[in-house]
């Protein structure tokens, strides 16, 4: 990881390399406050002179900066069908940063880093908002040259970041894309998410949020993924890939006994499933970067303090490309109609067809390569 100040030559630095800016200070939405605020991004491509052939990818829930492979970075990354040179947004033709949001835990400032005397934040680390990393996000911008955000893209709670760009900076952002998500968090997005930040608070190692000394929560976190990737997948997809199924050898009902109830220790498919899903992100991510993260994306409101979403969005003079998946049960695609309803102009929701769900647009963006270029100018 590189630390790179606010005087180099960024258009030097290899594609694909985490790097840090020191964003300074800074007072949260909520009244929270940092000393000293780090952000990590990677970047790909160069910043012209004019400094505005900039694009923004804003990551999902539990997402990162690593976008793409690259010859410094050769791994996979999250968007592969969509960044890289030819791909929809062309690496040789725009400069792109897609940095990691405050309160995470790749990199930026999180409940994990430490404080000005060597101990983690935790339970002190201040409530996030989805405002609150734009506007630091702004800053790390201005710090390496961008004069005009050409477009800013992201699904989900990148989606909801790209959104909140837009009305927060309209004569800075030209275009924005936002994939499978809404103008504020409804009453069953409140709620799945509050059952995920409930299950890592409930779990006996959380300690308040001060348990990095300790056992960390692994146990409540691999319920709150287990929760959420539910909502992610289809109702259809599970029952076709699973079923009722046993996994391998295992007996659904081995252990299990009338007489003496106790846990059953077979499993079925979609549990073992569930249950790789939830060790593969334990192993990766920090509890309260998750609670920090999933309350974030729980206040999502674009038109919080605006006079409510129609206000806002009426005052959007970017252009907008939506993206909806046809499938989706969390983020339902007349959530995105409302979205192109609101915004000033005839605006069209393009469709993903995938038979995954939400997740599809991660999946299977690349669909709308072509007409996003066209309606961004990509």
């Amino acid at each position: 990881m590189e630390n790179d100040g606010v005087e180099n030559d960024y258009g030097t630095r290899p594609d694909g390399v985490l790097k840090t800016h020191d964003a300074g200070s800074f007072t949260f939405e909520t009244g929270g406050y940092l000393p000293a605020v780090t952000l990590a991004y990677e970047t790909w491509g160069e910043l012209n002179e004019a400094g505005d052939n900039a694009v923004l990818v804003a990551h999902a829930l539990t997402g990162d900066t690593h976008v793409a492979s690259s010859a410094a970075d050769p791994s996979a990354g999250w968007w592969e069908g969509l960044l890289g040179p030819g791909r929809p947004i062309d690496t040789e033709k725009w400069f792109v940063i897609a940095p990691a949001m405050v309160g995470g835990c790749y990199g930026s400032t999180g409940a994990s880093s430490l404080d000005p005397e060597g101990v983690p934040w935790g339970a002190r680390f201040p409530f996030v908002t989805v405002r609150d990393a734009v506007h630091l996000e702004k800053r790390l911008l201005d710090a390496l040259g961008v004069t005009t955000l050409h477009t800013v893209i992201g699904g989900s709670m990148g989606g909801a970041r790209a959104l909140e760009w837009a009305v927060s900076y309209p004569e800075f952002v030209r275009g924005f894309a936002v994939f499978a998500c809404g103008a504020a968090s409804t009453a069953e997005q409140i709620a799945f998410g509050q059952a995920q930040v409930l299950a890592i608070r409930n779990d006996p190692h959380f300690n308040g949020g001060d348990y990095y000394a300790g056992k960390s929560p692994q146990t409540g976190l691999g319920i709150a993924r287990r929760i959420a990737h539910v909502t992610y997948r289809t109702e259809a997809e599970l029952q076709l890939r699973f079923g009722r199924a046993a996994q391998g050898e295992e007996d659904p009902f081995g252990g299990a006994q009338l007489a003496q109830p106790r846990p059953r220790t077979g499993r079925y498919q979609v549990e073992s499933y569930l249950d790789h899903q939830a060790a593969k992100l334990s192993q990766r991510f920090d509890p309260n970067a998750y609670i920090t993260l999933a309350e974030a994306l729980i206040s999502h409101d674009v038109g919080r303090g605006r006079g409510g979403v129609e206000a806002a969005l009426g005052r959007v003079t970017a252009t907008p490309f939506l993206a909806a998946v046809d499938t989706d049960r969390l983020y339902f695609p007349e959530q995105s109609q409302q979205i192109a309803d609101l915004i000033p102009g005839e605006h069209v929701v393009h469709t993903i067809t995938s038979h995954i769900g939400h997740d599809g647009f991660l999946t299977s963006a690349e669909q709308l390569g072509d007409p996003m270029r066209a309606t961004l100018g990509l």
